[in-house]
């Protein structure tokens, strides 16, 4: 097993002393009982930031995968921590079930996803980590605890989004629902008429979400909703969906992005041009076949979550700004939404929240454009999801979670030694 990780943009690197690949949870105890420094799992590496990088001990958890128990009358499910969300929306499926709301990549590994608060979009609904019913964690000296709601709540409501710097998740025990179909409709309309409508479509639409290319003057939105139970998929064709997801998505805008970086002043025409070709589709699928999407083309990605209300404010200063940065951007921006939730760290802590995505094109500069986004958003208490990039430390990051001392408090008593911290956990938690 190579000592040597990568996250998947190609942005952060860290090369491990030695890597354990447990097999079982009397190994995956020892494996962190037995560290003689720190000990970091390793998930599928789709974080931007380097919340998953392990500079001395590394746990591999890819042969710690699968579904544990599944209960279909209630639908608790419980899955080991080294299964990606991929496998999991597969198995689940054969047993009838579904998640109840999900993010748009499949690749990360369920205990990744909800440690750095991964989500998807609807007005009514929360991240993933807020379908999570109890945890099993294995602790610093090896012992392995189970929270939840009634038991060890603190830890439960610290847990849910920990960062890894509590313990190594062993299992998640997820509130699943029998499956759905989900009826998705995707088209686009002027932005100023989805920023006028935007509380509406929220309102109206389980899931609603939109895509913003900078220099043009569409967006694409996407709405998808739910259909009676029973309800026959009608899926795009193969052959549609070949082309309109694999080719025009991936393998097209790919080429587009190419040239771009390769000939910058072509970037704002190429931008304005995938703003105007949008096309509109409609079709019905099996809830995980129309929230995740194939991603190809590499990007670098910060985002933010900010108050619901303070989203057109943020938008009309980069509608302002970005066009005057001195370096193009050649990705769309991405706009989603979701409920407040009970999550010490969660993005959506206590307040209802829109979550805006800026994206660049893997080998394009990005930093003036990310330290932007990072001040507007600021500006209105904006909170940075944990696994994409921003610069803020514990300071900043403890005026916008209320409950932040306490999560640094809980993680000292549970951890006095530090065995779990890295360096991207010693600059947000302070440690």
């Amino acid at each position: 097993m190579t000592t040597a990780w990568r996250n998947w943009a190609g942005t952060e690197a860290a090369v491990a002393t030695e890597v354990v690949r447990p097999r079982d949870l009397e190994e995956l105890s020892s494996a962190v009982a037995g560290a003689r420094r720190t000990v970091r799992a390793r998930g599928s590496g789709h974080s931007f930031t380097a919340v998953g990088a392990a500079h001395d001990r590394a746990v591999d958890l890819s042969a710690w995968t699968g579904v544990v128990s599944a209960d279909v009358d209630t639908g608790l499910v419980t899955v080991r921590s080294g299964t990606t969300l991929r496998a999991l929306n597969a198995e689940l499926d054969r047993l009838g079930l579904a998640m109840t709301n999900l993010g748009d990549i499949d690749a990360q590994t369920i205990a990744g996803a909800i440690s750095t608060g991964t989500h998807g979009t609807g007005a009514r609904f929360g991240g993933i980590a807020t379908q999570v019913a109890a945890l099993e964690l294995v602790l610093a000296d090896g012992s392995v605890v189970t929270c939840s709601p009634d038991e060890r709540p603190e830890l439960f409501a610290a847990g849910r989004v920990g960062l890894g710097a509590f313990g190594v998740v062993s299992t998640v025990t997820l509130r699943t629902e029998p499956s759905f179909v989900l009826a998705a409709a995707e088209r686009p309309e002027p932005l100023d008429d989805v920023l006028a409508n935007l509380d509406r479509n929220c309102a109206e639409n389980d899931h609603f979400e939109f895509y913003w290319f900078p220099y043009g003057r569409n967006a694409l939105t996407k709405r998808n909703n739910r259909l009676p139970a029973g309800s026959t998929p009608e899926p795009l064709s193969p052959t549609r969906r070949f082309v309109e997801y694999r080719f025009m998505e991936n393998t097209l805008f790919g080429a587009v992005c190419r040239v771009g970086r390769a000939v910058r002043p072509l970037v704002r025409p190429l931008n304005r041009l995938s703003s105007a070709v949008l096309s509109a589709r409609a079709y019905s699928d099996v809830s995980h076949k129309v929230f995740v999407t194939n991603r190809d083309v590499r990007f670098v990605e910060s985002e933010y979550a900010v108050p619901r209300a303070a989203l057109p404010e943020v938008l009309g200063e980069l509608r302002k700004r970005v066009p005057e940065l001195p370096d193009p951007v050649m990705f769309p921006v991405e706009i989603r939404v979701a409920a407040a939730d009970d999550i010490w760290l969660s993005t959506a802590y206590e307040r209802d929240s829109a979550y805006i995505a800026v994206h660049q094109f893997v080998g394009m500069p990005y930093r003036a454009y990310f330290d932007l986004f990072e001040q507007v958003a600021g500006a209105v208490g904006g909170r940075p999801h944990w696994g994409k990039t921003h610069s803020l430390g514990a300071e900043e990051l403890r005026a916008r979670y209320p409950r932040f001392d306490d999560f640094t408090k809980l993680r000292a008593e549970l951890d006095p030694d530090g065995k779990f911290v890295n360096p991207y956990l010693k600059r947000v938690l302070g440690v």
